[in-house]
């Protein structure tokens, strides 16, 4: 797998987003039996100040956010609820998926408040990522039903609790 990290928030480096990173994007690619070695990903670790300027440019959302990705192709189903077109190699044979930003300020905050370990949030957020870039999505009902109900299997598989139960305080 080809999975080119930059880290341009040094509290990255010190919580290990390679190897987090190498991880969770594995996990994805080997649940949907994708050849990790033809695969192609560019993941950002960056601050909350380069992800508000990120979102404000592609999404016209001035603000930070935990994850942000590219698809290097446009896979998503027609339906919602309907299955992505999955990846086929370009010319080269390599499957270039897109690229991944995702935020150390925005993710240790939402990691503290739910009570999760950063790593754990930072997997799952790279997990979630990789799924837009295979062309997963949670705007339409039954997409996000879907894109979570692959999250949690995959977390799962890689020992990490149920992100979307929320457990009430004593």
């Amino acid at each position: 797998m080809t999975l080119d990290i930059t880290i341009e928030d040094a509290r990255w480096q010190q919580a290990g987003l390679e190897p987090l990173a190498e991880e969770a994007v594995a996990a994805v690619l080997a649940h949907f039996g994708l050849d990790a070695e033809m695969c192609e990903i560019s993941l950002l670790g960056c601050d909350d100040a380069e992800i508000a300027g990120l979102n404000a440019e592609f999404r016209e959302k001035p603000v930070p956010t935990n994850v942000l990705s590219w698809p290097a192709e446009e896979r998503a189903a027609d339906t919602d609820g309907g299955t992505p077109v999955p990846p086929e190699p370009d010319f080269t044979g390599e499957i270039p998926l897109g690229d991944i930003a995702i935020s150390y300020g925005t993710c240790a905050r939402e990691a503290s408040e739910a009570g999760r370990t950063l790593a754990d949030h930072a997997r799952h957020l790279i997990v979630h990522g990789t799924l837009h870039l295979l062309g997963y999505d949670h705007i339409r009902d039954r997409d996000a039903a879907l894109m979570e109900g692959i999250e949690v299997l995959i977390l799962g598989k890689m020992g990490i609790a149920n992100p979307y139960i929320i457990e009430d305080a004593p």
